[in-house]
């Protein structure tokens, strides 16, 4: 099968551009009329060629959320997983958080929530409060409460 040289020059510049999942280069493989077996020669060359690298879509985006928007691992595991990568591509991305570094983010987070709560009275509704958001944050609520409890000694 021969693969037209438009298509194949999109799918190169839309990878270029910034980093995808094949989920996402699939769908704009359709959107451009081509699906089946074009599509998927298109990804294997794009995957050849390095324009296309579902280990690296995982680091970057984990990092960046993480120091951006600082997101729990559990959100970002989420959102990895909505994307439709690989299990090792996860665990990849995943490997760029430092433990150092997530703890410090979580108790930064938990420290400024408290002090936007400080009108709170009650410690128990504070501590509520403070941890409902941190999980929404995506951070696991084991290491929430151990650094909740942990602070209020």
């Amino acid at each position: 099968m021969i693969i037209r040289k438009d298509v194949l020059i999109k799918a190169a510049n839309f990878c270029a551009y910034q980093e995808r999942t094949q989920a996402e280069v699939r769908e704009k493989l359709q959107k451009l009329g081509v699906e089946g077996d074009e599509a998927d020669e298109i990804i294997v060359y794009l995957i050849e060629e390095n324009y296309l690298n579902e280990g690296r879509f995982a680091k970057i985006f984990a990092g960046s959320k993480f120091r951006v928007k600082h997101w729990g691992r559990q959100k970002i595991l989420y959102e990895l997983k909505a994307r439709k990568l690989s299990e090792h591509s996860i665990r990849e991305g995943l490997a760029e958080i430092d433990d150092e570094d997530y703890i410090e983010t979580l108790n930064t987070l938990i420290e400024k929530k408290k002090r936007e709560l400080r009108t709170e009275k009650q410690p128990a509704v504070l501590k509520q409060k403070v941890a409902r958001y941190a999980m929404s944050k995506g951070f696991e609520s084991d290491l929430i409460w151990t650094i909740l409890n942990k602070s209020e000694k």
